[in-house]
């Protein structure tokens, strides 16, 4: 029997839960031919690595660092990655070229219309790294009006303002001091590091909307505690997680539609067990 193998890699790479994610999907499609496995590597491991791979290969999952330092080497890149520079799913054809995508921007969109979140007026943005960007291209295709990015430097909010104008998105942009202000958002889409938005959960109002927090460990942060704790409807980490994976499964096997609910419980089982 030959071994079809998949991976996910980036620095670092041992907490990922893809291969949770994946390793599910496979059992419940019935793939016993199928494997998937993390590796540590970086940006300048990452040519030899990617030359190196055979035809018993079917994709790949990338993590940071390596979203942008992969399109060199790619055969080719979506519309969707393109429009952020960004590749998380590498698949191989059946001719052997390597095509990249983005699976994180039609991930979130699909996390929120799992949550009934379809359209919405306006929306907010904390933070400006590389996942705002894919925040941001979300929002693009379910965001009628202004994004609001609250950003703590004017670097930060220059590149927002151009990631807006590339992607067709009016964004304006605001001070973190002023972040309070986001949670009054239809939808707030959070993508900073743990602990940055602690000191906004006594800010949280009282009939909140929709809050897409992409953290999934430690969860629930202090600001998806209160959020909940008001009512609001919540989203989190895991929720993006497996939304990509699955897209990623499907284009990696050809199978569809990949196994949703097993994927979410595999990684929820994953998470309990890490505490």
């Amino acid at each position: 029997m030959t071994r079809i193998r998949a991976a996910v890699l980036g620095s670092p790479i041992e907490h990922s839960l893809s291969p949770v994610l994946h390793r599910a999907a496979y059992r419940e499609l019935g793939l016993v031919d199928w494997s998937y496995d993390r590796f540590e590597i970086d940006e300048a491991a990452l040519p030899g690595f990617v030359s190196g791979l055979g035809p018993e290969w079917a994709g790949l999952s990338l993590t940071m660092p390596l979203k942008r330092a992969v399109i060199p080497l790619l055969d080719g890149v979506s519309d969707t990655a393109a429009s952020v520079e960004a590749v998380n799913t590498v698949v191989r054809t059946e001719d052997g070229r390597l095509l990249g995508d983005n699976t994180d921007i039609p991930g979130i969109v699909a996390a929120l219309h799992e949550r009934g979140v379809e359209k919405v007026a306006s929306a907010a943005i904390l933070g400006a790294g590389a996942t705002a960007s894919s925040a941001l291209a979300a929002l693009s295709r379910i965001c009628t009006g202004e994004v609001t990015a609250y950003v703590r430097s004017r670097a930060r909010a220059d590149e927002m303002r151009q990631w807006g104008e590339r992607l067709g998105v009016a964004v304006r942009t605001a001070d973190w001091s002023r972040a309070a202000a986001a949670l009054e958002a239809p939808l707030v889409i959070a993508t900073t590091p743990a602990g940055a938005t602690d000191e906004l959960a006594a800010a949280v109002p009282d009939a909140p909307g929709t809050l897409f927090d992409v953290l999934y460990d430690p969860w629930p942060t202090a600001l998806a505690a209160a959020w909940s704790g008001r009512g609001g409807n919540l989203l989190g980490g895991l929720d993006l997680l497996v939304h990509q994976a699955v897209l990623q499964v499907e284009q990696m096997t050809g199978r569809s539609p990949a196994p949703l609910e097993v994927m979410r419980r595999a990684g929820l089982a994953a998470l309990s067990g890490a505490h």
